[in-house]
């Protein structure tokens, strides 16, 4: 069976479902979240995803991400791909949601309605060589330098919403 996405109109209400890589082709909206871990020296933990993923291969993004299923909460979703991507559980908390669309090189499309989950933990994460290249932790401030001097090694959905992860997470 192929992946579906949820497609979801401006308000995250369901409108129907489609296989992921049609709607990633069509740029249609969709369901999408982004986790958020940071560990006790308050550093993110970054992937950088496999050079085998259909786009954005090879490029560092936050810890986790990924499409809830159909009937799938979005934090179940997130919790269950934390597990499957980086080996990890631990508690997650909603911060926010972001929209965003970005087109690729090979012309596809991401076209998402963002949730976004912050967690907080040591664990080392036991990678899925299937997902994930390799990963890193950096302080946001690290991560600003980074993106700033090669900004072609990250993911767009990560240098849209970094900000916003910044001042989500003053306040929390």
């Amino acid at each position: 069976m192929t992946e579906q996405v949820i497609l979801v109109d401006n308000n995250d209400l369901p409108i129907g479902q489609m296989e992921k890589l049609e709607a990633h082709t069509k740029g249609l909206l969709h369901r999408a979240f982004s986790i958020f871990i940071f560990n006790s020296k308050n550093e993110l933990l970054l992937q950088q995803r496999a050079f085998s993923k259909y786009h954005s291969g090879g490029l560092w993004t936050n810890t986790c991400c990924s499409h809830p299923r159909l009937g799938e909460d979005n934090i179940d979703a997130a919790i269950r791909r934390l597990d499957e991507e980086m080996g990890m559980n631990c508690a997650l908390k909603y911060a926010f949601n972001f929209t965003y669309k970005a087109a690729f090189p090979d012309g596809l499309i991401e076209h998402e309605l963002d949730h976004v989950f912050f967690g907080f933990t040591d664990e080392i994460p036991k990678i899925n060589r299937e997902e994930v290249q390799d990963f890193q932790y950096l302080t946001l401030d690290e991560l600003r330098n980074q993106i700033t001097k090669k900004p072609e090694m990250f993911t767009p959905w990560l240098k849209i919403c970094l900000e916003r992860v910044a001042e989500a997470r003053l306040s929390s």
